[in-house]
C-alpha cells in the first residue's frame, strides 16, 4: 500500500494542475459583469448635429477613470474634453468639443463594474452621414493577455489556500485533536496559509495593469498599486492580510502551545481557539463577498451574510476533505487517524453540504433570474455543471460514509482484542520477571567481574538493537493497519473525492468571473429594446439565424441599415451566439437583389469594427422596392453558409 500513495498524490496534483490550466486557457478575457444597456447617441445612430456629450447606461454602477470613457474622431483624434462623470444612478457621461465635423465617430469605454471586473467596449454613430474611419476597436477587450491570465491563476490560488488554512484548521481542532502534533497536518494548514497571504499580495499588485493597460510591465507601477489601494478591491485585500496576520497567531497557538498544555487547560484552550478562529475564517470569507458577485445587484445586504456562510460551508467540507486525506496517507503510525474523527468529520461534512444547497439556491436564483438563464447563458451553463460536480462529490461521499461507519466497527473489535492481548502480556511478563529477579541473583556474582570489561561495548550494541527492533515494530504496524480493507477502502474513497473537488474548485472559480445570467439577460434585453426604437426612427433591423455545421457555428446575423431608403445608407452587422453574446467569425458578405426589377446582387463587404461588430458606409440602394437581402457568413475554412430575408427599403 505505501507504495502506491506518492503515485496517488502525483495524480491529484496533475489533475489540479490540468483542470486549472484548461479552466484559465478556456476563459480569454474575463466576461463583463456590468453590461452596456444604452447609450446616447446609440449605436449605429446618424445625428443631425453634433451632441454636447455622451453618454453610457450600465446595468450597474461602475468605477470610472480620467480616460474610462474616450470618443475618437475618423482619424483617431480624441474629441472628448474633462473627466467622464456619472450623471445620476448608473448614466455616465463625457463632454464633447463644439463644432464637431460630419462623420463616423467611436465611442470606447473602460471601466470597472462594482463586483470588481473590468468591462470594456466600443460603439459608433455618425454626425450628418457616416464616413470612414481610421479607428480599430479589435483589442477593446478587459482582463485578458498575460495579466489576466496571472489574476486567474491568483484568484484560483486565494480561493485554494483559503480552503485548505480554514477547513485543514477546522478539521484539527473540531475532528482530530492529536492532529496537533502530526507535523503532515501543521505543513498543510501553514501551507495553505502561504498560498492564500501570496496570492493575496499577488493579486493587489497585478490589479492595476489587470483592470487598466494589462501590460505586464505595469504590475510593479506603484502609482497604479496606490490607486487600487484607494478602490473597494484594494481595501478587501488589505483587510484580507490583516485578517491573515491574526490567523499566523491562531496557527502558532494551535500547532505550538496547544499541544503542551493538560486537558483542564486544552479546554480553555479549544474554546478561545474555536472563537476565533470562526471571527477570523468568517472575516476572510467576508473579504470576497464584500467585493464580489454578493456586493452588488439584488438584496446585497442578504446575499453578502450568505455568501460568507457559502464559503465557510466549502471550506468546511473541502479543506477538511483535504485535511482527513493527508491524515490518512501521511500520519505517523503512533498516532494514527482513527474512527472517532472520521466520523466527526462526516457529521461537520453533512452539515456543510446541507449549508451548501440552501446558500446555493438562493445564490442561482440571485444570478439568474429565470430558468432559461440556465441553457442559455455562460455563467447557467457553469452553474449546471458545478451542480454535477457536487451531486457526484456527495455520491462518492455516502460511499466515504459507509467506509468510515465499517472502520469504526473494527478500531471497536481490535480495541478490545488489544485490551485481552495486553492482560494476557502483562500476565506472562509478571512470570518471566519473577524468573529474571532468581536467576539473575545466582549469576550475578560470577558475571560482575567480565560484565564491568564488555560495559561500554554491550550498551552500544543494546541502543543498535533497540533501535532496528523499534523500527521493525513500526513497519509491521504500518503493514497491518494499510493491510485494513476498512482502510483502504476509505482511502480510496477519500482520494477520488479530493479528485472531484478540484475540478470543482476550478469551476467555481470560473463562475466568479463570469457574467451572472441575470446581467446577461438585461444587455440582451436592452439590445432588443434598443432595435425596437431603430426600427420606430425607420431604420431597418433585421435577424437570421445561421449554422454553418462546423465548430461554433451556430448563432444569429443582425443587419442594421439606416435610414433604409434609397440612396447612400448606413449598414452595420452584427453576429451573435444563441445566448446574444457577440463574437467574431473569419468572414461576413451581404447582398442586396431587387428580384421585381431584375437588379442585383449587390455585393457589400463590410468592415470589421470590433468583436461581432461589422460596419459599411454609403451602402447605395437605387431603388424602392422589396429587396432580397442575404448574409454568407463564413465561421472556418470550410464551413459556411448563407441566409436571407426580404424586405420593403423605400
Amino acid at each position: 500500500m505505501t507504495s502506491t500513495i506518492a503515485p496517488r498524490v502525483r495524480t491529484l496534483v496533475l489533475l489540479l494542475l490540468a483542470a486549472t490550466g484548461l479552466l484559465l486557457a478556456g476563459a480569454g478575457p474575463v466576461s463583463a459583469h456590468a453590461a452596456l444597456t444604452g447609450s446616447d447617441p446609440r449605436q449605429g445612430a446618424v445625428v443631425d448635429k453634433a451632441p454636447q456629450q455622451v453618454s453610457l447606461t450600465f446595468s450597474e454602477k461602475v468605477a470610472l477613470a480620467d480616460d474610462s470613457l474616450r470618443v475618437l474622431d475618423p482619424k483617431g483624434k480624441r474629441v472628448d474634453r474633462g473627466d467622464p462623470a456619472g450623471t445620476g444612478g448608473t448614466t455616465y457621461s463625457v463632454k464633447l468639443h463644439s463644432g464637431l465635423p460630419d462623420g463616423t465617430y467611436t465611442v470606447t469605454y473602460q471601466v470597472v463594474s462594482e463586483d470588481s471586473h473590468p468591462v470594456a467596449g466600443a460603439y459608433t454613430f455618425s454626425i450628418g452621414a457616416p464616413s470612414k474611419t481610421s479607428v480599430s476597436v479589435d483589442d477593446q477587450a478587459a482582463g485578458g493577455g498575460v495579466v489576466g491570465v496571472l489574476y486567474g491563476f491568483g484568484r484560483y490560488v486565494s480561493y485554494a489556500g483559503f480552503i485548505v488554512l480554514v477547513g485543514g484548521a477546522a478539521f484539527v481542532l473540531g475532528c482530530w485533536r492529536g492532529g496537533t502534533a502530526v507535523r503532515s497536518m501543521q505543513r498543510l494548514v501553514v501551507s495553505g496559509w502561504l498560498a492564500l497571504t501570496a496570492a493575496t499580495l499577488g493579486l493587489l499588485l497585478v490589479r492595476g495593469s489587470y483592470t487598466g493597460s494589462g501590460k505586464v510591465g505595469d504590475i510593479f507601477d506603484l502609482d497604479l498599486l496606490g490607486q487600487v489601494l484607494q478602490t473597494k478591491t484594494g481595501a478587501a485585500l488589505v483587510s484580507r492580510l490583516l485578517l491573515l496576520a491574526a490567523a499566523a497567531l491562531f496557527i502558532a497557538v494551535l500547532f505550538g502551545a496547544y499541544d503542551k498544555r493538560d486537558d483542564e487547560e486544552k479546554r480553555d484552550l479549544t474554546f478561545g481557539l474555536a472563537i476565533g478562529g470562526s471571527v477570523v475564517a468568517a472575516g476572510l470569507a467576508a473579504s470576497w463577498a464584500m467585493s464580489e458577485h454578493a456586493s452588488t445587484g439584488l438584496q446585497a445586504g442578504l446575499a453578502m451574510p450568505v455568501d460568507v456562510l457559502h464559503l465557510l460551508a466549502v471550506a468546511g467540507w473541502l479543506g477538511g476533505l483535504t485535511a482527513l486525506l493527508v491524515a490518512l496517507y501521511r500520519a505517523p503510525v503512533e498516532t494514527p487517524v482513527d474512527g472517532a474523527a472520521v466520523r466527526r468529520f462526516s457529521r461537520l461534512a453533512f452539515g456543510s453540504v446541507l449549508t451548501l444547497v440552501v446558500t446555493g439556491v438562493y445564490q442561482s436564483w440571485r444570478q439568474l433570474g429565470s430558468w432559461s438563464a440556465f441553457t442559455g447563458t455562460r455563467y447557467g451553463q457553469l452553474l449546471l455543471v458545478k451542480i454535477g460536480l457536487v451531486v457526484l462529490l456527495v455520491g462518492i461521499a455516502w460511499i466515504s460514509r459507509r467506509w468510515t461507519a465499517r472502520l469504526a466497527e473494527s478500531g471497536a473489535a481490535v480495541s478490545a482484542e488489544a485490551a485481552e492481548e495486553g492482560e494476557s502480556e502483562a500476565d506472562a511478563d509478571a512470570d518471566v520477571e519473577k524468573e529474571r529477579v532468581t536467576s539473575g541473583a545466582v549469576t550475578s556474582a560470577a558475571t560482575t567481574e567480565s560484565g564491568a570489561a564488555d560495559t561500554g561495548a554491550g550498551s552500544e550494541r543494546a541502543a543498535q538493537l533497540a533501535r532496528q527492533r523499534a523500527a521493525v515494530d513500526t513497519a509491521r504496524r504500518k503493514r497491518e493497519r494499510d493491510a485494513d480493507p476498512n482502510r483502504f477502502g476509505l482511502r480510496r474513497s477519500v482520494l477520488a473525492e479530493a479528485g472531484v473537488a478540484v475540478v470543482l474548485l476550478a469551476v467555481t472559480t470560473m463562475l466568479t468571473s463570469t457574467e451572472p445570467g441575470r446581467t446577461e439577460e438585461q444587455a440582451a434585453e436592452a439590445s432588443s429594446s434598443a432595435t425596437t426604437e431603430a426600427n420606430a426612427a425607420g431604420a431597418l433591423t433585421l435577424d437570421m439565424s445561421f449554422d454553418t455545421g462546423g465548430e461554433d457555428g451556430k448563432g444569429v446575423v443582425r443587419i442594421d441599415l439606416d435610414p433604409a431608403r434609397s440612396g447612400a445608407n448606413e449598414m452595420h452587422v452584427y453576429v451573435l451566439r444563441p445566448n446574444g453574446r457577440a463574437f467574431d467569425i473569419p468572414e461576413v458578405k451581404v447582398a442586396f437583389t431587387l428580384e421585381a426589377q431584375d437588379i442585383g446582387p449587390l455585393p457589400v463587404v463590410p468592415d470589421h469594427i470590433s468583436t461581432g461588430h461589422w460596419s459599411a458606409s454609403g451602402v447605395q440602394i437605387p431603388m424602392a422596392g422589396d429587396w432580397k437581402i442575404a448574409v454568407t457568413v463564413r465561421t472556418s475554412d470550410i464551413d459556411q453558409a448563407t441566409v436571407s430575408k426580404n424586405a420593403q427599403i423605400g
